[in-house]
Parts: structure tokens; sequence; C-alpha cells
């Protein structure tokens, strides 16, 4: 009995340490299992996450490829701000020439009424249209035509940079100067002649705004003498009387519609021609003419002429290209010399 009791023992112990080890293995046999699906939801994972971020790549492309499109309306928002020059359809019409210039007036001098007209109350940058003001300005003065003066650093553009032919230190008359600022525009020539009036530059541009005064240009101001500043400006309107004005005068109407002049400066002989091709065609009459160009006010051209057997005062302002003011001032001759030209009004 005692040695079946024992056996019975024994047998139990076994069977106690055969379920421990079971129980151990199971639980070996569980981590070991948890352990590895750790090990493989991590592979899972990194396997995921480049899909995760090419997936992620799309969302990003739509920003990407808004950004040109904001640009875009970005640089549509600032055009809008630049002052546009209407197409020829859009303002002229009816029978009216197609012109390229954004304001335009053309008067009938004898009596004044105005033929054509678009802009002409705009208020813009005339460029060297304000050499017949500094042109009138010197003459009404009585100034010594034949005093000599010179070309001096003042007398140079550091505003614009414009380039010039007449060197420093060259020396001309007085009536030379005005020829080369009429005819070929030169700045130093106008600015010379601002500099060498009595009181000097400050005095120069107040008789300047005086004169203007004085002709019923209210919406006219001078800065300088040369009209490289933007701040020299005015209306086509303004301008018309500026030109009737002019053209009492012979020696602007001279100087303004010389072709060429030869000119010795003393060091050396230079050959100058006029700004406006115009004067040399034979299809054209002009009593007058002056051009201006700087960024700010385009190219201009005012004009006194005959076109049908009629003497006209014509003004072009900030033409849209280079030889635009010229095909402008032709089309308008053609226009007119049509049958039925009368007042036409296409804008302000």
């Amino acid at each position: 009995m005692k040695k079946f009791t024992i056996t019975l023992l024994v047998c139990a112990l076994t069977a106690l340490g055969t379920g421990a080890g079971a129980i151990a293995a199971e639980q070996r046999q569980s981590g070991k299992t948890a352990a590895a699906q750790k090990q493989q939801a991590k592979k899972t994972a990194a396997r995921k996450a480049p899909a995760a971020k090419s997936a992620a790549k799309p969302g990003k492309k739509p920003v990407q490829a808004a950004r040109p499109a904001a640009r875009k309306q970005q640089f549509a928002a600032s055009q809008s701000q630049v002052r546009k020059v209407s197409s020829p359809s859009d303002d002229w019409t009816g029978g009216n020439p197609a012109l390229g210039s954004a304001s335009v007036l053309v008067l009938d001098q004898h009596s004044g009424t105005p033929l054509l007209e678009k802009n002409a109350g705009l208020v813009v940058p005339i460029a060297s249209i304000s050499k017949l003001m500094t042109a009138m300005v010197v003459l009404d003065a009585g100034l010594d035509l034949n005093e000599v003066i010179s070309i001096t650093d003042e007398d140079v553009d550091y505003l614009k940079g414009t380039r010039s032919r007449l060197q420093v230190g060259s020396a001309m008359t007085r009536d030379t100067a005005l020829l080369l600022a009429l005819m070929s525009s030169e700045n130093r020539a106008a600015n010379a002649l601002g500099r060498n009036f009595p009181g000097g530059l400050r005095a120069f541009v107040a008789a300047m705004n005086r004169k203007a005064l004085a002709l019923g240009m209210t919406h006219t101001r001078f800065e300088e003498p040369t009209g490289l500043s933007a701040n020299n400006v005015s209306t086509a309107r303004d301008l018309a009387r500026m030109v009737a004005a002019a053209h009492q005068y012979p020696k602007i109407r001279e100087y303004s519609t010389m072709a060429e002049a030869r000119v010795d400066l003393g060091h050396r002989i230079l050959d100058f021609t006029n700004t406006n091709a115009l004067v040399k065609n034979p299809e054209w009459q002009i009593g007058l003419s002056k051009t201006g160009y700087i960024s700010e006010a385009g190219r201009c051209l005012v004009m006194q002429t005959w076109v049908a057997d009629r003497p006209v005062v014509m003004v072009l302002l900030d033409s849209n290209g280079k030889m635009t003011r010229v095909g402008d001032a032709n089309r308008i001759k053609r226009w007119m010399e049509s049958a039925g030209v009368g007042y036409r009004n296409t804008g302000a």
C-alpha cells in the first residue's frame, strides 16, 4: 500500500511537472507569436509608409500647380494698374481713322474748331514738346542770340542718362542752341538756354509757367526746360494752344522745320537732322514741328500743317510705337482729304 502511494505521488508530481512545462512552453510560444506579430506589424507599416508618402504626393501637387495660377492672377492684377492704350477698334468707329495715339486733337487753326479729338483733356507727361515753351521764353526775353554759351556738366542728363553729341565744353551761340533744341531736340542745348537765362534755371522755369498761364494752359506745368522730367505735364487741348502761339514766332517756325543743319562747334563740325521725318516729305506742308519721347510720355508729335487746303494744329500724345505717331499723322491727313470731314469726338 505504501509502495502504491509512493507511485501515485510520483505520477502526480510527474504530471504536475509536465503540465507546468506545457504551460511554460505555451507561454514561450505565445511570447514568440506576439513578438513575431509585432515584427510583422513593423514590416507591414514599413511597406505601407512609402505608399502613404506616394499617396500624399498627389495631395501636394494641386498646391504646387496652384502657384503658377496665383502668379498669373498677381500679374493680371498688376497689369490692371497700368494705363492701357485702347485698341483702334475700341475707340475709332463711324468712319474715324484708326489711331494708336492715346490722346489726339486736330484743330482748324483759323476758327479753333476741333475736327478730331480723343482724350484731349487727359493730363499726361509731354517730354520734349516742352522745348516749344523753352524757345518762346528765350525769344520773349529778347536775349542776345549771338552771345556764346557753353555746355557744362550741369547740362548733362543724370535723370534719364540720355546721350548727347554736344560734349561738355562745347561752345555755341544762343541762336545755335535754340536751333539744336528745336530741330534735333538736343537736351543739353535746351538746358543751357535755361541755365543762361537771367536768374538761372529757377527763374526760367517760373517764366515758362507764367507763359503757360498767359496762354490759358490751365492744366500745364513745367519743372525744367528739356522735357526729361515726367513732371512736365499738359493736355492735348493745352498743347494746341501752345503750338498756335509758337507758330507766331518766325524763328521757331524756321528752326523746328529745318530738315538738317551743319553746325560749327569750334573744335569740330557736326551734322544734325530733324527728329520729325515728315518735314522731308514733299506731301506735307509743315509750318511748325516738335517731337518728344520719354518712357512715361510715349512717342509724341505736335505740328502746324496744311491739310485739305486748311491750316490745322495736330497733337498726338503717347503713341504706342516708334513709328505710330507718324503713321497716325498720315492717317489723319488721308482722312481729312476724304469727303465729309467734320467734327468727331471719341473721348473726354
